[in-house]
């Protein structure tokens, strides 16, 4: 939500129209996040005519404040809904940048591609804000991505299989 929202769309602003269809996924709680998505789709539309996208739903797995314990139960719950999800919409990319949303959907294509119904290259991509220490979506992710990206020389060091392009949003 919010400013994760804005830098995820300002990265999508630069891919070609070969990226689609686009499959968002938001919380389920998330009331801002669908309109800034739907107003950048509409610009989209209008220099790229066949541009699809859909926009999916599922709970989230961390609450801002909520108890490390309480967490574990609510990310289990969102991966019990991203695993269908992610099945029918079998992606070749995933490209996320931090909100706790991602780590549940991101955790189900990993698994479809040790079970070998699907490989899906995941692209994590550490918020700018994060100058010094990672996100608990980029402590986990970095384990499971492809490729990890950080905005911050510092990060690069502290996480040597991250790349460093510099500020990209």
């Amino acid at each position: 939500t919010g400013g994760h929202t804005t830098e995820i769309l300002r990265l999508l602003s630069c891919l070609s129209e070969s990226y689609s269809p686009r499959h968002y996924v938001l919380a389920d709680s998330d009331k801002m996040s669908e309109a800034k998505i739907r107003s950048f789709e509409q610009k989209r539309a209008e220099t790229f005519s066949k541009s699809q996208f859909t926009l999916d739903r599922i709970p989230r797995s961390r609450e801002v404040r909520q108890s490390w314990i309480s967490s574990v139960v609510t990310t289990l719950s969102s991966i019990l809904y991203s695993l269908p999800l992610t099945y029918k919409r079998k992606p070749d990319l995933i490209l996320c940048n931090g909100p706790g949303t991602c780590v549940p959907v991101c955790l189900s294509a990993f698994l479809l591609g040790l079970l070998r119904i699907k490989r899906t290259i995941i692209v994590y991509v550490e918020s700018i804000c994060r100058v010094e220490t990672l996100s608990l979506s980029g402590k986990i992710l970095y384990y499971f991505s492809d490729y990890f990206i950080v905005q911050w020389p510092d990060l690069k060091k502290k996480y040597p299989k991250s790349v460093y392009l510099g500020r990209i949003v």
